[in-house]
């Protein structure tokens, strides 16, 4: 596995040129720590995060500037075909929220967040069932009910006030976003 895998693309971009308040509503939009700046080839040639816009947007001559007046450079990226050890060593050296990825030189190929790292870290199974389990949590107010993922078939298993709970459990389980299959028994 490498950062080709877990990588997000294509990633959202922003150009040189791009003002300060239009990069600010992208990265708003997205919910994202930061965002790449590339040349008109897609070649990375900076990085504008957060931080960065709010401080611009601070100055209203800034503000309706290029985001290559408040971008940042030299860019740390990482090669895609760097391992997962690598891609976390280096965020967390550096102290980055997001890494671009880079091929062929500079040419930006995705972005590696720290979210990614971590859902590679945490087998998806787990994470289907503890979501599951929230949802269960939410609807009965305490864990009632035993919740098993295997490859996306999820198994419930507890008692029932009656056939109607079970069909209600039934349903809320199909909602969880990943679920393949499910079986609902007492």
């Amino acid at each position: 596995m490498n950062a080709a895998d877990v990588m997000t693309s294509p990633a959202v971009v922003v150009h040189p040129d791009t003002t300060v308040r239009a990069a600010s509503a992208v990265l708003g939009d997205h919910g994202f720590s930061a965002l790449p700046v590339v040349d008109d080839e897609g070649r990375l040639v900076g990085i504008v995060s957060g931080a960065d816009l709010l401080l611009a947007n601070m100055e209203p001559t800034t503000a309706n500037g290029p985001v290559a007046r408040v971008m940042r450079r030299p860019v740390i990226s990482a090669q895609s075909t760097a391992t997962p050890a690598e891609l976390t060593a280096t965020m967390l050296s550096q102290r980055l929220r997001c890494l671009p990825i880079v091929s062929n030189g500079q040419a930006l190929v995705g972005v590696v967040s720290r979210s990614d790292l971590l859902r590679i870290l945490t087998p998806n199974d787990a994470v289907l069932a503890a979501r599951i389990e929230m949802a269960l949590r939410a609807y009965s107010g305490a864990p009632r009910w035993t919740v098993a993922v295997n490859h996306g078939e999820v198994s419930v298993s507890g008692p029932f006030a009656d056939e109607a709970e079970r069909k209600i459990v039934e349903a809320l389980v199909r909602t969880v976003p990943g679920v393949r299959g499910s079986a609902v028994a007492s």
